[in-house]
């Protein structure tokens, strides 16, 4: 197993124990008509890439974001399984197939469970590690999805982190964002897109300029009306040395298949006191609220995300989070837990 797989191996049963057991993960998300994030347990999934010393190129830092946004759907009542990466491995794999697994003999069902879990291969492109999703002119991973194959893809998230050579590649993020949230919009112009950037509060101290552009920048890409639907600024602050960033040249070709990636990294099956004792040392992480404007606040970006997926499906589509969403904010919820008209 090469050393940054190693890494992600030990990040993905600490960043589950963490969502699983957070105090928060059974409470509504909206309150007096507001989405509410658990920025807590934010901070904790940021501090694992801290604690394990995983750079960027180890894939952990921005796999921290994409846990906590998925977390943060699934609080706000959408499908456990259609919300990607799933709580459980394999991360990316279609909800029905599940409930086929489902029903069959116990022997038959613990097998197939056990082969999905262990990831490393895509049975036939049925599951991965992540999912490409095919836009207008070329694939673009997509780190946060919920989709169905009735329905295609309903919600899209990308994320994006920076920690440190703020001046070399920090605009290159967020520029590219802008052609890949164009690709998504035009094949999909019914679904959910949204972009999620984390920037190391150093950046405002190292580069100010730099800082204050950016975040103009990412304000801005949230009022194309063909772009994302809405922007997310998260800006951690901690000590201690800086998570180097990777070459922009070294960056990933894009795929040409149409399916999910493969995981080659294994989940570690670590103890619970193990992974107790791991999360026992996690360093101070804290997230500096004051740097971000309301615009790309995470709780407006989830406020208008949620919004747009219920709006654009009909009501009978997603219960769970339309009854959330309407016991805090003050509306009205029938018996089959979809808001009366």
């Amino acid at each position: 197993m090469a050393k940054d797989d190693s890494k992600k191996a030990l990040a993905w049963p600490m960043f589950d124990a963490l969502v699983t057991g957070a105090s928060k993960r059974q409470v509504n998300p909206w309150a007096r008509g507001k989405f509410v994030p658990d920025f807590e347990t934010l901070e904790r999934l940021l501090a694992v890439p801290l604690l394990l010393g995983a750079d960027s190129t180890s894939g952990v830092p921005a796999l921290a974001l994409d846990v906590w946004v998925a977390y943060e759907l699934r609080r706000s009542g959408l499908d456990p399984d259609a919300v990607w990466p799933r709580e459980s491995p394999p991360r990316v794999i279609s909800s029905d197939l599940l409930r086929f697994v489902d029903k069959q003999y116990v022997r038959t069902k613990n097998e197939i469970q056990e082969r999905l879990s262990k990831g490393g291969t895509t049975f036939g492109g049925t599951v991965g590690g992540s999912a490409n999703i095919l836009g207008k002119n070329y694939l673009k991973q997509v780190d946060v999805v919920l989709s169905h194959w009735s329905t295609g893809p309903e919600l899209m998230i990308s994320t994006k982190r920076m920690d440190s050579s703020f001046g070399k590649n920090a605009a290159n993020r967020v520029e590219e964002s802008y052609g890949d949230s164009k690709n998504l919009r035009l094949r999909y112009p019914q679904a959910a897109t949204g972009f999620v950037y984390g920037l190391r509060s150093t950046c405002w101290v190292e580069t100010p300029d730099k800082a204050h552009w950016l975040v103009d920048l990412l304000t801005k890409l949230g009022r194309e009306d063909d772009a994302y639907h809405a922007v997310a600024l998260i800006v951690p602050e901690y000590g201690g040395g800086v998570l180097a960033e990777e070459d922009e040249a070294e960056s990933a070709p894009i795929d040409d298949a149409v399916v999910p990636e493969p995981d080659p990294q294994l989940e570690l099956d670590l103890r619970r006191d193990e992974i107790e004792q791991r999360l026992s040392s996690l360093p101070a992480v804290t997230l500096r609220h004051d740097l971000v404007p309301e615009e790309v606040s995470p709780a407006r970006f989830f406020d208008v995300m949620l919004n747009v997926l219920l709006d654009n499906t009909p009501v009978n589509f997603h219960g769970n989070a339309r009854a959330l969403r309407a016991q805090g904010t003050g509306g009205k919820v029938n018996s089959d837990a979809t808001l009366e008209p």
